[in-house]
């Protein structure tokens, strides 16, 4: 089969590569149909090429068709339509009893002591290979796949993978009040989906930063009260105070993570494990690796006294310089962590069967074959062509 494989730091590849085999009975192996190329990817293709080997499937936001199942599956038959969550959860331990799909306890990494293995994501969630291909195996198929209805275009659906999931979370974290505020860092697929999702669920007031012109055009079609970062610079939360009587806004979302502009030290030490020798740029990312944490301060300035900060971008780093007294004087409440998934999908799926209430429909911006997919992680990591969701098209 055609994979978008990874081969080095802004270095990856359509190979062709051994079609995914039925490994454990439970098992399935799914005909991709889409594949998203999501925020966290450009990571791989930035940062984390120490916990990454040449050929190494990528791709974690995939939907498509069942083409074989295990002889224990009972829940699926070839022809099905699925989404494929981008945890690797087991739907059965204790953490999942949670809701904490994303700490699985069946699929931990435990050699290198993250949370549950992620498809298409490196070393340091399992190395799974990944969806940005023509064919996918699926581990714990009566339980892991979302079976969603054929007929709707893929865009109605494939955002249960990843997007969607995250974006759910996000707000859910912020516990904006009914009625209330919440300001948006970045206006990438997550943010852009997070500030539509808090409209929603009836948030009052949205604020939007990015600053890229395309990314504010969309938000701002949907509503939101968008600001130019370039514009306001340091002055943004004085802004965000004067929109807002004075105080900030109830919450902050900040879906930027360790893309954020801002510290160029840590930028610097970013690209610098990227060419580091495996073993040398590992330890250096587990024991010195730092943050632009640019986004993450804005979103302690911009928060209201007692309100809350949810994370939602990825942050990398080992020795963050945390503002704590900051947090602690603002009385301020912190929620992070990776999606989880299936946590979320009875909530967000009759908006997906309804009138579209979250434009999905017309979310992304590319879609493209898979061949193409190297220029696309390019255009993408550039900001160029008004890029901000992209899908592949094996």
């Amino acid at each position: 089969m055609r994979a978008l494989t990874w081969h080095g730091k802004r270095d990856v590849r359509v190979d062709t590569v051994p079609d995914p085999k039925l490994v454990k009975a439970t098992d399935v192996i799914v005909r991709i149909t889409s594949s998203g190329i999501c925020g966290s990817d450009l990571h791989l293709y930035e940062v984390l090429g120490p916990y990454l080997d040449p050929g190494d499937i990528l791709g974690h936001e995939p939907m498509g068709v069942v083409e074989e199942v295990g002889n224990d599956i009972t829940t699926l038959s070839a022809g099905d339509r699925v989404v494929v969550p981008f945890n690797v959860s087991c739907g059965t331990c204790w953490m999942c009893g949670q809701g904490l799909h994303s700490q699985c306890e069946t699929t931990q990494v435990r050699e290198y002591g993250t949370g549950a293995a992620l498809f298409g994501y490196s070393k340091l969630y399992g190395q799974v290979p990944g969806g940005q291909a023509e064919y996918l195996r699926v581990p714990f198929g009566d339980t892991l796949p979302v079976k969603v209805p054929h007929g709707p275009s893929d865009d109605r659906f494939v955002y249960l993978s990843d997007v969607l999931p995250t974006a759910w979370q996000a707000v859910e974290y912020a516990a904006i009040p009914p009625g209330g505020s919440v300001t948006v860092l970045g206006l990438g697929p997550i943010g852009d989906m997070a500030a539509r999702i808090a409209l929603h669920r009836g948030a009052e007031q949205v604020i939007g930063v990015d600053l890229v012109p395309e990314r504010l055009a969309r938000a701002r079609a949907r509503g939101v009260h968008t600001l130019d970062m370039q514009e306001f610079g340091e002055g943004l939360g004085d802004e965000v105070r004067r929109l807002t009587g004075g105080r900030g806004t109830d919450a902050v979302i900040d879906a930027v993570g360790m893309e954020a502009h801002g510290n160029g030290m840590a930028k610097n030490a970013q690209r610098l494990v990227g060419f580091l020798p495996e073993s040398v740029g590992q330890k250096m990312m587990e024991k010195a690796g730092m943050d632009s944490l640019a986004a993450f301060i804005t979103a302690i300035d911009v928060v209201r006294r007692g309100g809350t900060v949810s994370l939602s971008g990825v942050y990398g780093g080992s020795v963050d310089p945390v503002p704590m007294l900051k947090l602690f004087d603002k009385q301020i409440q912190l929620r992070m962590g990776q999606a989880n998934v299936r946590r979320w999908v009875d909530d967000i799926l009759p908006l997906l069967v309804d009138d579209d209430p979250l434009g999905v429909d017309s979310f992304a911006t590319h879609r493209l074959p898979l061949e193409d997919g190297p220029q696309a992680y390019a255009t993408f990591q550039a900001k160029k062509d008004g890029m901000v969701k992209t899908l592949l098209k094996p």
